[in-house]
């Protein structure tokens, strides 16, 4: 059974950034500026995610100015943990118009970055599935 779509914790957003994805040999190690990056969020507390695996490295940031490939719709959350089916009713129109995807997961919810071109293509897709977008003046301000 899907989750139910009219849960405000499946609210998306659309972030007005644009994001960077890249994908480093793990053999390479995190290089020190990546690190620094992260050390020093407290001063830019955007979304910035380093996940290595025995494979690769990879790196998800925001990126400076305009000049990412992806951008990111948030799915509100926070989410029960228990809540299961999420990504995949997510995921399943946006595969249904060749939509790709990048899904970063954290605690309380997960941040899904689509290639800058398929935009106008994923939100009509998701809106039509029967996902709600917040408009900017619904976006709580500790978000």
């Amino acid at each position: 059974m899907p989750p139910p779509l009219n849960h405000p914790c499946l609210e998306l957003e659309l972030l007005d950034q644009t994001f960077f994805v890249k994908q480093l040999p793990v053999d390479r190690g995190i290089p020190a500026a990546i690190a620094s990056e992260l050390n020093a969020a407290q001063d830019n507390p955007g979304i910035f995610s380093i996940t290595r695996t025995r494979e690769e490295i990879s790196i998800v940031g925001e990126a400076a100015g305009d000049d990412g490939a992806w951008k990111c719709i948030k799915i509100a959350g926070p989410m029960e943990f228990g809540m299961t089916g999420v990504i995949c009713s997510f995921t399943t129109p946006l595969k249904n118009v060749d939509v790709p995807v990048f899904a970063v997961s954290t605690w309380n919810t997960d941040y899904v970055l689509i290639p800058r071109g398929k935009v106008d293509e994923a939100v009509s897709a998701l809106t039509e599935d029967g996902w709600r977008f917040r408009h900017k003046s619904e976006t709580p301000t500790d978000a």
